[in-house]
């Protein structure tokens, strides 16, 4: 199983509480691997993008626009994980699906070709839709190759599309319907093709056919996407369990693929249950690692420490692109962190959140959360319930905050975008640096909690 294995979300208009638009995933990569926030202008942009831990390369448009990244810290301008550009667009990369054998046997990745690596910074600064997005992702896998699979989703204004490739050269991507929800766990999810509202490569059914990929009716999954005994435990659960949460009232079979593509949850969803859902790790049930101490678990949960973020990108139509595009983002295991709302009309972040390396720094913003949950994770039951409390707490704090210079933004905004500006630039820095004060003072409370249980454990306290 590839070690960048995500858990991805997507959440149609009409299927949101206050009409917005949602698309969340997790980056489960190696705990190590720290992501920083980095803003970067509109204007010229590098005249050709070079893989720095890869051998993919290819030429860019001359201009950019401006575009903000998470990306991973010892690879510059390099793997960017989703981010919102100046036209609005968002892009989360990647969600890793697997093509079968048989598709890799007649078409094979390509060494060489686009991988999880590079995707972001070579599509997100030159697009001005979501459907441009697919179009030149799309096209840039047809000529260039994938090197491996992968899941793309792109937002604007109107519509939320979500890519997935097949084999070397081959792609469907499809609008997401504006009344259902969408869960993907390292698996291609896609089952029908419709050439008259969804976008393709030319030859992806004929040449299915030819190859002798299905029988019947045209079926994706069938003819492109692995299906694995793995399968079973590592990502059956984990769409199972959300289809469950957001839909208690339709039961299905875990040990079965045969879960709805699109589901229709019992109620409208928020920002706050796609944390939820993220957050969870099958509680309370006896597939829960932490509660049960487990780590041999076979149901892989959708929250693990590995995580190294989860962004929850959310579109609100109709408002000013700077507050209506806002990417809510956990470092690290998102069931021991808290999500920070990124505004896309912010434009830097306090210094902590751009440092990161492959090794612990104080300086860093995301090795302080990081050390957090480590620590936490020493002893879950004992430890969790305070990290969760606080973190809450922060988090209620600064919903609340949101609202009111939300508030004062748009009273500003026509008349003076400048200064609306200014007041959101200045909020951010408050809540993104007192979220540095609140995990530090957590880091301290569980390196005191930890000293005295050793100290109990090992007493030797004499007479």
């Amino acid at each position: 199983m590839n070690e960048e294995a995500c858990t991805s979300i997507i959440v149609g208009s009409r299927m949101t509480a206050d009409g917005s638009m949602i698309f969340a995933r997790s980056d489960d990569s190696k705990a190590i691997r720290a992501t920083r926030l980095v803003h970067y202008p509109a204007g010229k942009g590098p005249e050709r993008f070079v893989s720095i831990d890869g051998p993919f390369r290819c030429p860019l448009p001359p201009e950019r626009l401006g575009f903000s990244a998470l990306e991973r810290e010892n690879l510059p301008y390099h793997w960017g994980e989703a981010g919102f550009n100046d036209a609005g667009v968002g892009m989360s990369a990647t969600e890793t699906i697997f093509s079968n054998e048989k598709v890799l046997a007649l078409d094979p990745y390509v060494p060489t070709g686009l991988g999880e690596n590079c995707v972001f910074h070579i599509v997100l600064p030159y697009i001005r839709s979501a459907r441009e997005g697919v179009l030149r992702l799309g096209s840039l896998i047809e000529q260039y190759g994938s090197a491996e699979g992968f899941g793309i989703a792109f937002m604007d204004e109107k519509e939320t599309w979500y890519l997935e490739n097949a084999g070397g050269h081959r792609w469907l991507a499809k609008r997401m319907p504006e009344d259902k929800y969408f869960v993907s766990g390292n698996q291609s999810r896609y089952r029908e093709y419709d050439p008259e509202q969804d976008l393709a490569s030319a030859d992806l059914v004929s040449w299915a056919r030819e190859n002798g990929l299905f029988e019947g009716e045209f079926d994706f999954h069938e003819a492109y996407s692995l299906e694995s005994e793995n399968d079973k435990t590592y990502n059956y659960p984990r769409v199972w369990y959300l289809q469950q949460m957001f839909t208690p009232s339709v039961q299905t079979d875990v040990r079965v693929n045969n879960f709805p593509v699109y589901q229709k949850a019992d109620r409208p969803l928020t920002v706050e249950d796609i944390k939820k859902a993220f957050r969870s790790h099958y509680d309370g049930t006896e597939h829960d690692p932490y509660l049960h101490g487990n780590p041999k678990e076979p149901y892989r949960p959708i929250s693990i420490f590995r995580t190294i973020n989860t962004h929850i990108l959310q579109v609100r139509p109709g408002l000013p692109i700077e507050i209506g595009r806002v990417d809510y983002m956990a470092e690290g295991m998102a069931d021991l962190s808290v999500f920070l709302p990124l505004y896309q009309g912010v434009t830097s972040y306090p210094k902590a959140y751009g440092i990161g390396s492959l090794r612990s720094q104080n300086s860093s913003a995301y090795w302080l959360f990081r050390k957090v949950s480590a620590l936490c994770m020493l002893n879950y039951n004992a430890y969790a319930p305070e990290v969760k409390y606080r973190y809450a707490k922060l988090e209620k704090e600064m919903s609340k905050s949101q609202a009111e210079m939300e508030a004062a933004f748009l009273q500003q905004y026509p008349t003076a975008p400048e200064k609306a500006v200014v007041l959101l630039q200045a909020w951010s820095d408050r809540w993104l640096s007192r979220a540095l004060r609140v995990a530090s003072e957590l880091k301290e409370f569980l390196f005191t909690q930890i000293t005295q249980d050793i100290e109990t454990v090992y007493k030797f306290h004499g007479a």
